[in-house]
């Protein structure tokens, strides 16, 4: 974006701009899911990459688990209401999504734990091999895991950014055990190719594991057809299954007789209720059962869900490209001048559901929008991220996010004190 004086270009501009989304917003086939969420009257919400709206299936279903299935089913639901086989049940509702067959998903505990056990198990398969790669620009929990796991297997970790895993692989992937990286980077946005990736990985007799936090429920992943080893997940972004959500584990069904995790709970046991004191793995991807699941989160994620009944992946690709793209044409016409860079690649097969803006105020920036009813986030030290979720965010809605945006810049709303106090969360 250029660098010149603040004007819009008359109202001609803006008027254009409110016909392209009227436009774009009638012809869209997903409109109507937006009554699968409950979203506040007066805002636009756009941080649905970091914390997905409330589905309304949600509160009925975490009533039902509280005041039936607990209240009055006491311990017998783990039989009467299926609670033992949910992390099971859901694992496959996610795994649909993400194009994988049933028996490979199952959910419970967190990413963190999951990403542990995941490079671990992916370790042990390949144990004549010491070197672990990671993305430089991975999320931090993805890279302290990873130095963790190689702390606990003498192995050599190697940040090694997504361009340059040819050059990497064709000198030592003779030695790499397994490559952890996301398809989506969670600061620009930016989508990698993960059938290049992978094929990469496994052309070097290495295992891939892909981080999905950003691509679940946002894009066609296509786990089983790209052959992928191992893949993780949380169930609280785009899958839209609330704070703290139970995450995600994809293991490829050829890997399951082999897959040799650390933390070995009672969950994971061929016979749990035999009490034995020598643990027997369970057939299958159950084995990646750890501890007792989170029920009533695990329920909500379940509940969730539901709010991609009828929906194919490709239609919730085609209105995230569409919506993103409209925000940088937005973004283009009304922050043009005000020192905004967009940092998100303009090409659809590189960008993810989000967009972000560089500026140098970012932070300040992001509080004064959401003091405007206009909620994203950002990410130090100086992007603004806005998340679209096609099911429930508008081009209206992304054309009022930038309006206000840039009324609140030139309006010098970010220099309020309150706007520029930090808060424990970004």
């Amino acid at each position: 974006m250029s660098r010149q004086p603040a004007a819009l270009h008359g109202t001609s501009a803006l008027e254009d701009l409110r016909g392209q989304a009227s436009a774009l917003d009638a012809a869209d086939p997903l409109a109507a899911h937006r009554e699968r969420f409950v979203l506040p009257d007066g805002v636009v919400y756009l941080d649905g990459n970091s914390l997905g709206a409330l589905p309304a299936a949600v509160p009925e279903a975490l009533a039902d688990a509280a005041h039936r299935q607990w209240g009055q089913g006491l311990i017998g639901s783990w039989n009467e209401h299926g609670w033992w086989r949910a992390p099971l049940r859901v694992g496959d509702t996610i795994g649909h999504l993400l194009g994988a067959a049933p028996g490979q998903t199952v959910t419970g505990d967190s990413t963190s734990v999951h990403l542990f056990n995941s490079l671990t198990a992916a370790a042990r398969l390949r144990p004549a091999r010491r070197l672990l790669l990671t993305d430089p620009g991975h999320f931090p929990t993805d890279m302290y895991i990873a130095d963790s796991v190689a702390r606990l297997l003498d192995l050599e970790v190697l940040r090694v950014a997504v361009d340059d895993l040819p050059r990497c692989l064709a000198a030592r992937g003779h030695e790499v055990a397994v490559a952890g990286y996301s398809p989506v980077d969670y600061r620009t946005g930016e989508l990698h190719d993960m059938a290049a990736v992978t094929r990469a990985v496994q052309e070097a007799g290495a295992l891939m594991l892909w981080d999905l936090c950003h691509a679940a429920g946002a894009l066609p992943v296509r786990l089983d057809d790209l052959g992928v080893d191992l893949a993780v997940g949380c169930g609280y972004k785009f899958l839209s299954g609330g704070p703290g959500a139970p995450a995600f584990l994809y293991v490829a069904r050829r890997h399951q007789d082999a897959f040799d995790q650390p933390l070995t709970g009672w969950n994971g046991h061929a016979d749990p209720f035999a009490l034995s004191g020598a643990y027997i793995p369970a057939r299958g991807v159950e084995r990646a059962r750890i501890g007792t699941p989170p029920i009533l989160s695990l329920l909500a994620l379940e509940a969730a869900l539901t709010a991609f009944e009828g929906v194919g992946m490709e239609q919730v690709r085609a209105k995230s490209l569409s919506l993103t793209g409209f925000f940088m044409d937005c973004a283009d016409t009304l922050l043009d001048g005000l020192g905004f860079t967009v940092v998100t690649p303009r090409q659809a097969h590189r960008r993810g559901s989000q967009v972000a803006l560089r500026h140098a105020e970012a932070y300040p920036l992001v509080r004064a929008l959401a003091a405007r009813g206009v909620i994203g986030d950002m990410r130090a030290p100086d992007l603004l991220r806005f998340g679209v979720n096609a099911l429930y965010v508008s081009h209206h809605d992304v054309l009022t996010a930038v309006r206000q945006l840039r009324e609140a810049l030139i309006r010098e709303e970010h220099r309020d004190p309150r706007h520029r106090q930090r808060a424990a969360v970004t």
